[in-house]
């Protein structure tokens, strides 16, 4: 089995040890991922713009896999306060507008306190 990590020069992938995704077998795993911008290593305040900068990191990851948001088969959603979920909606709906995969919405802590969406997703690779 060929197996390909795929980084996006995170400084937290080096220093807890885990690559942003893993490409095996014809599928993609992308690890949570939360709203940095990652070029400034800011965190906006909103939920709604860490959630598009989360998705934006994906989509790179997944591209550099040879995938896309198309492709995602399942997503799982962290928000530490439920209650601002719905303001996430309008955001994960068009990002996922043509894979429409399973999803799950789990209420937990982050590993920081400024983190307001962590975002998992499994994709395949387009046949």
């Amino acid at each position: 089995m060929t197996v390909q990590h795929i980084s996006t020069g995170s400084p937290f992938e080096e220093q807890i040890g885990y690559s942003r995704a893993v490409v095996a077998d014809g599928w993609v795993f992308v690890s949570g991922t939360t709203g940095y911008d990652y070029a400034s290593m800011t965190m906006p305040v909103s939920i709604q713009a860490q959630t598009e900068n989360a998705l934006a990191t994906i989509a790179g990851a997944l591209e550099k896999a040879g995938s896309g948001l198309d492709h995602v088969v399942r997503v799982n959603y962290i928000v530490p306060d439920a209650q601002e979920w719905p303001d996430c909606w309008p955001v994960v709906s068009k990002a996922f507008a043509t894979a429409k995969p399973a999803a799950t919405m789990i209420s937990a802590q982050l590993q920081n306190a400024e983190m307001k969406i962590e975002i998992e997703v499994t994709a395949r690779l387009p046949v």
